[in-house]
């Protein structure tokens, strides 16, 4: 005789308690084994509603699963590269890494994010190709929720068009990025800029809602140097050279717009920070050469900067 059936459900959500995923679903089976295999009264309902919570069950794990494309962040800053399908994204980022990428003059060559470090005037700057967005991304469409995740947590978005075609699914993924409430500083990069005509650009420009423009080409080394500085622009980031013993290091150091010298010495290390005395800088934000400055004085792009401390 089975127990009554309001018990028999507690004792079931009591099993499940603090169970998810795999180990929800063993515990789900194991229950479902056990119940009696009536087809009417308290009892089947029961078991209606395991055979729903395994489905539910099984539904999550396949969303948590298709929602953790994660990449790891590396370098002073994420660059996104977003566009339709085809659109030249894995050339670009072959061109601007020179890492090797699956290429292919059709749609769909990428499935997953591709990450590249892609060095920016001495600052190593991570690129990711964001597989190609269609109409319904928003709405998990060709697993767009988990690619749109990966876009969120960028710092400049680029979206990607080849110059000499219609801008229709340019303007799908823009509408689905926005649906999705990501927001980034962005640009459009015109691909394929040296197959296009002057015209191709005008258009993207005007259809680009108020975007720059930027015309790129693999084959083009200046407008890839071009596309690098534009992008750099918009990571809200300056590079600034240390000195010291009257040495200028070779490669700058990336800190936030608005940093002082005293945000330079923490980037540095903490204990420069907690001792210092002042700084000595040049470049834009000096009044002349080697000034010496507070703890409170901002650095512009560019400058040298010497830290003094205890």
């Amino acid at each position: 005789m089975p127990m009554p059936h309001r018990t028999q459900m507690a004792l079931i959500k009591r099993r499940l308690t603090g169970k998810e995923g795999s180990e929800r679903l063993r515990e789900l089976r194991a229950v479902l084994e056990d119940l009696p295999d009536y087809k009417n009264g308290p009892y089947a309902d029961i078991r209606k509603w395991v055979v729903n919570e395994i489905e539910a069950t099984r539904a999550r794990s396949r969303v948590v699963q298709r929602d953790s494309i994660a990449v790891r962040r590396e370098g002073a800053a994420q660059v996104a590269l977003v566009g339709p399908p085809n659109a030249g994204k894995s050339s670009l980022l072959h061109a601007l890494s020179d890492v090797q990428i699956k290429i292919g003059n059709y749609a769909f060559t990428t499935l997953r994010p591709v990450p590249a470090l892609v060095r920016i005037g001495g600052v190593l700057v991570q690129f990711v190709e964001i597989p190609g967005l269609i109409e319904g991304a928003a709405d998990d469409r060709g697993g767009g929720r988990a690619l749109l995740g990966v876009l969120r947590g960028a710092d400049v978005i680029v979206f990607c068009h080849e110059a000499s075609q219609p801008v229709d699914d340019l303007l799908a993924v823009q509408r689905e990025v926005s649906a999705a409430g990501i927001d980034r500083p962005a640009l459009l990069a015109a691909t394929k800029a040296d197959e296009a005509e002057p015209e191709d650009f005008v258009r993207l420009g005007r259809m680009a809602s108020g975007l720059p423009v930027i015309p790129v080409s693999i084959i083009d080394d200046t407008s890839l140097d071009a596309l690098k500085e534009q992008v750099w622009a918009l990571t809200g980031l300056l590079r600034v050279y240390l000195r010291r013993d009257r040495e200028v290091a070779g490669e700058p150091l990336a800190i936030p717009e608005g940093s002082t010298v005293l945000d330079v010495a923490a980037a540095i290390h903490n204990d420069l920070a907690d001792g210092f005395r002042y700084a000595r800088v040049w470049g834009a934000s000096a009044l002349f050469d080697g000034q010496q400055v507070g703890r409170g004085h901002v650095v512009c792009e560019g400058d040298v900067i010497e830290v003094l401390a205890d």
